[in-house]
């Protein structure tokens, strides 16, 4: 849809990337609007982001995708207001009887006591380091972050104890605690990838809504690398049609900026994720949709979604080979062979509650 055809659309939701909210399948039952009158107004008009504290038992989760890089996750929040349309963890909002639409990006779950949950595993004299993936699911430098600061309070924990982390983020709050990302990486503790899905500006406001500027990422990678950071640029998703052409430019910017590293994922449109995305699509892009849909269920055997690990972040199929050639000569001619070092896991301390070091990870 061209701009001035989306702008003149009164029911499209700026700001937001989702632009239906689907009911959650675990769901048994669920409150619809029957007259769009009277006591009913507050469902349709309150669109504002919503914050649901939280209590969990746990905050830190053994990854057993052999996709992902490192064996531990933690969340500090549960959905995103982010609003990124295409995001793969929508789904699990539906896992707390949420929608995986709208609700994914106005109702926020906040988990309160996560410093102290991440505290209270490493305290445990049966903890071993091991690298473990801040975010992962849903963004740890999302808006709400400015506010309760737990992702800050999480670094805070690992730097005490001297422990492994990875970030992943489309934030340039993450810049934020340079202060404490900075100490980390002089001991090898820490490395930061920032997700960049395109520098069209129009695209992103579309695509991502809330997350920062392509132009902003870049400038954070350049500034995280300065700071003696281990940046890594993540050209993800790649959606065939919207931004697969802007491969080879987005790592020769983040090159330039002095990055050591890049990856990629392909877009996946798995079970809701996909009604979502061709709503929107059709929305915003009606020339070509039908096209951007068709290249998208070619790398995935014909559908618009892939569960299977191994193929559902690389895609499969002549197209998808096309793509991974790309960006294997583009990290080949931008960043040649760069690398970084592994990670530190002989730093590891665990304090007394007397304020006194164990050196041998006892209590």
């Amino acid at each position: 849809m061209g701009e001035e055809k989306r702008q003149s659309n009164p029911d499209y939701l700026k700001g937001r990337g989702a632009q239906i909210n689907p009911s959650s399948p675990w769901l048994k039952n669920e409150v619809v609007t029957e007259f769009e009158e009277g006591l009913d107004e507050p469902l349709i008009q309150n669109d504002t982001t919503q914050l649901l504290p939280e209590y969990p038992k746990k905050i830190v989760n053994k990854v057993t995708s052999p996709d992902i890089p490192l064996p531990f996750s933690m969340n500090p929040y549960q959905g995103c207001e982010h609003g990124c349309v295409y995001c793969y963890a929508r789904e699990t909002h539906q896992y707390w009887g949420l929608s995986a639409g709208l609700d994914f990006e106005r109702k926020i779950i906040v988990k309160e006591n996560a410093p102290e949950l991440l505290e209270k595993v490493l305290q445990n004299p049966r903890w071993k380091p091991q690298p473990i993936m801040l975010s992962g699911n849903t963004d740890c430098y999302q808006p709400v972050e400015r506010q309760k600061q737990l992702t800050r309070r999480m670094l805070e924990v690992l730097l005490e104890y001297r422990h492994p982390v990875g970030i992943i983020t489309k934030n340039s709050l993450v810049l934020r605690d340079i202060d404490l990302l900075e100490p980390m990486a002089k001991l090898g503790l820490v490395r930061v990838a920032i997700s960049v899905t395109t520098m069209n500006e129009d695209l992103r406001r579309r695509l991502e809504p809330r997350t920062s500027t392509g132009a902003m990422r870049m400038r954070t990678l350049g500034e995280l690398s300065a700071a003696g950071i281990p940046t890594t640029i993540m050209v993800a998703p790649v959606i065939p049609g919207l931004n697969s052409h802007e491969i080879n430019d987005l790592i020769k910017l983040a090159a330039a900026r002095g990055v050591k590293a890049a990856g990629f994922t392909m877009v996946r449109l798995n079970g809701t994720v996909a009604d979502l995305f061709v709503n929107w699509v059709e929305q915003n892009y009606p020339d070509r949709a039908a096209k951007v849909l068709r290249q998208v269920a070619e790398i995935h055997g014909g559908k618009l979604g892939e569960r299977a690990f191994g193929k559902r972040m690389r895609g499969e199929g002549t197209f998808a080979e096309a793509i991974r050639r790309m960006f294997k000569m583009a990290v080949a001619r931008h960043m040649g062979e760069r690398a970084h070092v592994p990670y530190n896991l002989d730093a590891f301390r665990r304090p007394r509650k007397d304020g006194q070091l164990s050196l041998f990870g006892e209590d």
